[in-house]
Formats: structure tokens, sequence, C-alpha cells
């Protein structure tokens, strides 16, 4: 059978891994926060007993949009998105450091305060815990500061403070459970130059035209790369019958 074959079919197959990048992009257009993927395809040359005149096609994520999505307005005081660069730093389930540019923050019945996902938000030392409370605000360097239950409305007590960080984006990298980290793992240190807006959350950077026009695009390639399969099926069935004569 003709190599033709094999090299249609990879590219097919890999054609349709990026499919499913921006798939995944798309279906996040609506999650707060979320980084969109970049995908590109690159041309892997095969060795073997010939000359290496054939080229496979390899899909691969090159890395993660890091630029802000719009904020939108909630009004509710433990909503918090950050403002220009910058980063709210959260305890992984892995038990490491992660970071998320916004949250619907809430208070578990433990009194910790925690991501809409449950991931603990970390403070000055660690995971911060609020005592109970009448009302809670979060400042616009992190402070979180409450009105502790029966005291007056002028009482207002500072608990921690939000690890606010703000590393260089070439450090940062998308893991395999959509979490952001340090490459090769480690901490950031805090910056206390990093803003938040309360009462808002940060949208997807998603954007919907590109991503369904990148997807139309990629399904084209994906009809061609059959195409192309198919032919080199009747190329070999026309070889077939040539030896049959033969």
């Amino acid at each position: 059978m003709d190599k033709m074959l094999y090299v249609a079919m990879t590219g097919a197959t890999q054609n349709a891994l990026a499919q499913r990048a921006h798939a995944n992009n798309l279906a996040n257009l609506s999650t707060s926060g979320f980084q969109r993927d970049f995908a590109q395809a690159r041309s892997m040359q095969v060795f073997g007993d010939t000359h290496p005149a054939r080229v496979y096609a390899m899909t691969e994520r090159p890395g993660t949009d890091f630029s802000p999505g719009s904020l939108m307005e909630t009004g509710r005081d433990l909503d918090v998105a950050v403002e220009g660069e910058g980063w709210i730093a959260v305890q992984a389930p892995d038990g490491g450091e992660a970071y998320v540019r916004t949250g619907g923050l809430q208070i578990d019945a433990l009194g910790m305060l925690r991501t809409g996902d449950g991931l603990p938000v970390l403070g000055n030392g660690g995971p911060i815990a609020v005592p109970p409370e009448q009302k809670i605000d979060i400042g616009v360097d992190g402070t979180v500061s409450i009105r502790a239950a029966g005291e007056g409305p002028n009482l207002i007590i500072a608990v921690d403070r939000l690890k606010l960080v703000r590393p260089d984006p070439a450090q940062l990298e998308k893991g395999t459970d959509g979490m952001i980290r340090l490459k090769g793992g480690g901490e950031a240190e805090p910056e206390a130059g990093v803003r938040l807006a309360s009462g808002f959350l940060e949208g997807s950077n998603v954007n919907a035209v590109e991503e369904m026009t990148a997807m139309l695009a990629l399904s084209r390639q994906f009809e061609l790369h059959i195409k192309m399969m198919r032919t080199a099926e009747d190329d070999a069935a026309a070889m077939a019958r040539v030896l049959q004569i033969g």
C-alpha cells in the first residue's frame, strides 16, 4: 500500500485534535476567567529506509492566551476580578499553588474562603479563614475586612489579604487539569501593585468568531485528508489490477 495513505491518515488525526482544542475554547466561551488555548501544526519528516521526502503533520498546543477578558459587574461582595495584569493565588487539589484571574468566592461551613470550584484562596500565611461575620468586603489591594457578628457598623476588622502575584507570563503554563501554574512548580512572590475589582467577574477571553472560523477551516482540511486517503485506496486497487493482468 502506498505510504501516502499514512501521511493523509496522520493529517486527518492531527486535524481532529486541533478541532478538539478549538471546540474546548468555544465550549468555555461563558466560563468566567477562562484562558483560551492556542493550537498549531508543524511538519515532521519521516526517516526510514528511503530519503525523508514524506512529511507527517503534528498538532500541538504551543501556549495559552493570557490576555484579560472583559469585566462583568455582578454587585456581589465576594465576586472579585484582577484589573490589568496579575493573578489570585489559590491552593490546587494537589496542594501546590495555582493562579486564577477571577473568582466567585464563597465561605464554607468551616469559615474557609474558597473559589466557586472549592479551591482554598491563599493569603499571607496560607488558606484564608474568615471568622463569623455580618458583612465582608474585599479591598482593591486584596485586604479581606469583616464586620464581626454582634459588633457595631463602625467596627471593621482586617482578617487577611489575598495573595496577589504578577509573574512573567512566559513562566506560566496551563496544566492538563486546566490550572495555571509556574513552569517547573514553585510559588510566585506577592506583588503589592496588583489591583482587584470587587463586585466584578472577568469573562472568558475566547473570541467566538475566531474559534468558529478556525473550526470551519479545519473541517475543510479534514475532508481533503479523507479525499487523499480514498485516492490512495483507488491507486492501490488499480495497481493490484495491473499486477493481476501481468
